[in-house]
């Protein structure tokens, strides 16, 4: 007992403020970068047993392309690499870095090497901006090993990266993180950057003073929020963050921003947050998104076809675009088996042209659900595929068409026969001749075939006994439907 101290001094515990770090103003998803290979998640190429993690130890880091999706840790992998290789490190950019700027890197790297024995890695990230002079650039010095390339990429590296580099270096594909990868991520930021609470003391009064404290923390920071129901709420912000390490710590600084404020709840934090959407209209996902959505209508899956539609329409996509393809998919997929689906193609695109969004994705809809319930038919595009085979056949394409299907629009034309041998059609019962219509090379030759579609058997879908998806499964719906206006309430 103090008597020199009054009771009110003791009531409230006081917690020493931390020390702020160097990078205290970077943005969250910066000041939490791992620094160490231990710290990075959800990928297997540095864990314990990984391939790159193993080249890393034992010095022998080769050149190569880091290819993943936003926020899975490549710029990280890369200096990470540098750091534990004990190697110079040079980070570089399309926009700032030309040929004339590269040449001179390359100059140090040599100097760098040749006075102190050092390695030199260049590290580009987005090497798929780099024009093709920038990535040629790279040959000599990396073919020669005077520099380690290490290039980051969100694209196909087999088509944004120059054939020559890419067989230069070797390619690591960085795998999506998943949505407890992200959640763990997301503790460890929210554990260090929100105060932890004051040491507790075996005093049963200073216990009280210690509730009390919490309490008021809690109260007045509302970061109890994003612990509240086992972190429920980071948990929503993992998910959000669909694999993307930096897009959750972006939606973390946001969340404790927001808990900042006075009577903020869960569901303010979870309405003021925007979904990054993983779609970029130049990229894989482009074309992968729309590819995805073809081959569900090619393979009658309206649900599948559905969820693809309005991914791309959320995304932003052109609605037209999307059009344009159901036009194609009207005659190559469904084509002879139901003629009138590329009249309904046709006006779908014509109905998006003249609507536009938002009220034309309901005409997209309705074309999307009607192809994808289509009765298939591949015979007629499998034929055109065949007649353009004969085309590329030695002297196929410049055959000469047969005199009595020419034109004779003069009398010298007519003079040398053109068209005087050919039997018009119509002037005949049923239309029907004796007449050869094809070069006399080709005489015979068939490339419509008798067949909708193929004749393989899928033996995973006759062992699964899976029936073939069919109209007549969504004709009878015991389900209440819901109406949707043109603006989707």
């Amino acid at each position: 007992d103090d008597d020199g101290g009054s009771s009110e001094a003791k009531s409230w515990p006081v917690t020493p403020t931390p020390k702020k770090q160097k990078n205290a103003h970077a943005p969250l998803a910066e000041r939490m970068r791992p620094q160490t290979l231990d710290d990075v998640a959800g990928q297997e190429l540095v864990g314990p047993d990984g391939v790159l993690r193993n080249l890393i130890l034992t010095d022998r880091v080769p050149s190569m392309i880091l290819w993943g999706g936003p926020g899975t840790g490549k710029t990280t992998i890369a200096r990470l690499i540098a750091q534990t290789a004990g190697t110079r490190f040079v980070e570089i950019n399309s926009t700032s870095s030309g040929v004339a700027e590269c040449k001179r890197l390359f100059q140090e790297a040599r100097n760098e090497q040749g006075l102190t024995g050092r390695k030199t890695i260049i590290f580009c990230d987005e090497i798929h901006r780099f024009s093709k002079s920038q990535q040629d650039v790279f040959l000599g010095p990396v073919e020669a090993g005077q520099v380690v390339l290490i290039g980051a990429t969100t694209e196909n590296p087999s088509f944004k990266v120059v054939n020559a580099l890419l067989s230069r270096c070797r390619t690591f594909t960085l795998t999506k993180l998943t949505d407890e990868d992200v959640f763990k991520i997301l503790k460890r930021a929210l554990d260090r950057e929100v105060p932890g609470p004051p040491t507790p003391s075996a005093s049963p009064e200073s216990k009280e003073s210690q509730e009390q404290s919490e309490d008021a923390l809690a109260s007045q920071t509302g970061h109890h929020l994003l612990t509240d129901d086992h972190h429920a709420l980071l948990r929503y912000l993992a998910a959000f963050a669909d694999g993307d390490a930096r897009t959750g710590l972006n939606l973390l600084e946001l969340a404790l921003d927001l808990c900042q404020r006075p009577s903020t709840t869960a569901e303010d934090i979870k309405k003021s947050l925007t979904q990054t959407l993983v779609y970029d209209r130049a990229g894989d996902q482009h074309y992968d998104t729309i590819s995805a959505f073809h081959k569900s209508v090619r393979g009658s899956d309206p649900d599948a076809a559905l969820y693809y539609l309005t991914r791309m329409l959320q995304s932003g996509e052109d609605p037209l675009y999307v059009a344009r393809r159901m036009v194609v998919i009207a005659s190559e997929d469904v084509g002879l088996a139901d003629n009138s689906l590329l009249a309904l193609a046709t006006a779908t695109y014509s109905a998006a042209e003249k609507i536009g969004m938002p009220e034309c994705r309901i005409n997209l809809g309705h074309c999307a659900v009607a192809l994808s319930l289509a009765p298939k038919s591949t015979r007629a595009y499998r034929g055109l595929k065949a007649a353009f085979a004969a085309l590329s056949e030695p002297g196929v394409a410049g055959l000469p068409i047969p005199v009595h299907l020419r034109n004779a629009p003069t009398k010298l034309m007519r003079e040398m026969g053109y068209g005087k041998e050919y039997k018009y059609n119509p002037d005949y019962v049923d239309g029907r001749v004796a007449q050869e219509y094809l070069p006399e090379k080709l005489e015979g030759r068939k490339f419509l075939g008798s067949d909708d579609l193929g004749t393989q058997v899928d033996a995973e879908a006759r062992e699964s006994g899976e029936p073939s998806r069919t109209a007549s499964e969504y004709d009878d719906s015991t389900e209440a439907e819901v109406l949707l206006n043109p603006d989707g309430d």
